[in-house]
């Protein structure tokens, strides 16, 4: 079973430096879409890693997409549901290296 925990922060992107207002379920920069490995479980902040994680695949779902990142400095790969405020055209150009990493 897996743990969530709300937690509503504000940050600014380290990737590309949007300001982001967090809502308690925000993850990830909705302008580039990457994200900080910062959490063992959701919403937790445990994680000691802290490294960049790229968003490398998108693929849709029946409420948006699922993104794929991963941690540019530990390698792990967690997937994420993309957020309504997310740019459509980072999700695009994503979801293009979809087919290339599932050997589409």
């Amino acid at each position: 079973m897996k743990k969530f925990t709300k937690t509503v922060e504000d940050f600014t992107c380290a990737h590309c430096g949007a300001a982001v207002m967090g809502n308690g379920y925000t993850n990830h920069c909705p302008r580039c879409l990457w994200s900080r490995h910062v959490d063992n479980n959701p919403g937790d902040r445990a994680s000691t890693c802290g490294g960049m994680m790229e968003p490398i695949s998108a693929e849709p779902s029946s409420d948006g997409f699922i993104i794929t990142h991963k941690c540019q400095k530990c390698g792990k790969t967690i997937r994420q549901h993309s957020a309504e405020n997310d740019d459509i055209d980072e999700i695009i150009a994503v979801s293009s290296n979809s087919d290339f990493i599932f050997g589409k």
